[in-house]
């Protein structure tokens, strides 16, 4: 597959640096321009022309470059580009945003039905063709996927909508948690979303019949997995299971098991200090998924 001019563009406009990627990806001169496609052993030379223009150029020519699977992914040589582009390495600086270049990346190729992870430990990218979309024309693209019926026994499926801007957040039961709890109410409340805990809702006489109505009418989920406590992940396994957009957090990485290290874990100090950094993080995820 090819990639379309769009995509090529804005793929540019991140190599550079350049608006509207400024801040978010780093900054590349001519010479580190260079340096990026040497590095990745693609001996392109910056010739002092317009630096997006020129970098445009190159990958108009890569992509033109054969594939290896013609019908799922772009040339190797686009690949290459893709992985050094989000390269952690590379935000080492400081002068970028890895989560957001990540989600602006990915919203990027979304339409290319394409999507990047990155492996947070080992820092390797993967780029991965999104199985089951087909292109029925050039303005159209339609997604197939498999439908599963869900007839819960343990609960009664609700008759209420999903709320966009209703968030969902799923922690233990106890006190110490309620400031951060707070911490996560008041950072919904400033972006206008509106978020609530199982605890503060007594609407049937089973209390999981609350939780599961909580989860099921809210966009997203907030699980904090800090202790590993057992409520909690039954309850982060509904939300994986109903769809939901779940952003997980801890105090402790060693709280995490393995089966959901894949996922972007947001870990914090509860603190005055930590719970602070928990804001930003949190303002700075929920921003992504309310847009």
């Amino acid at each position: 597959m090819r990639l379309s001019s769009r995509t090529i563009l804005q793929l540019a406009l991140m190599i550079c640096g350049d608006e509207p990627y400024t801040g978010i990806f780093p900054y590349r001169s001519s010479s580190y321009i260079t340096a990026f496609f040497t590095n990745i052993n693609l001996p392109y030379v910056h010739d002092g022309t317009t630096r997006k223009w020129w970098v445009e150029s190159t990958l108009k020519e890569l992509n033109e470059k054969s594939s290896e699977d013609p019908k799922e992914l772009p040339s190797k040589e686009i690949l290459t580009v893709i992985q050094a582009v989000i390269d952690p390495v590379e935000f080492a600086s400081g002068n970028s945003n890895f989560d957001k270049a990540l989600d602006r990346i990915n919203t990027l190729l979304k339409p290319e039905a394409l999507t990047v992870k990155v492996d947070e430990e080992t820092g390797k990218v993967d780029i991965f063709s999104v199985q089951g979309l087909i292109s029925s024309n050039d303005s159209e693209l339609q997604v197939i996927t498999k439908a599963i019926a869900i007839f819960p026994e343990v609960f009664k499926t609700p008759t209420i909508d999903i709320e966009k801007n209703k968030i969902a957040v799923i922690m233990p039961f106890e006190s110490k948690f309620d400031n951060v709890y707070h911490t996560i109410y008041e950072t919904a409340k400033s972006l206008d979303l509106n978020c609530n805990r199982s605890d503060n809702i007594w609407k049937n006489s089973e209390i999981i019949q609350d939780i599961f109505e909580l989860i099921y009418s809210s966009k997203i989920v907030i699980a904090d997995i800090t202790g590993k406590n057992p409520n909690v992940f039954y309850e982060l396994g509904i939300a994986h299971t109903l769809g939901r957009k779940v952003i997980p957090i801890s105090q402790n990485m060693a709280d995490v098991p393995f089966d959901i290290q894949h996922h972007r874990i947001l870990i914090y100090l509860d603190n005055d200090e930590g719970r602070a950094d928990l804001q930003k993080l949190l303002t700075s995820r929920l921003k992504t998924l309310k847009e």
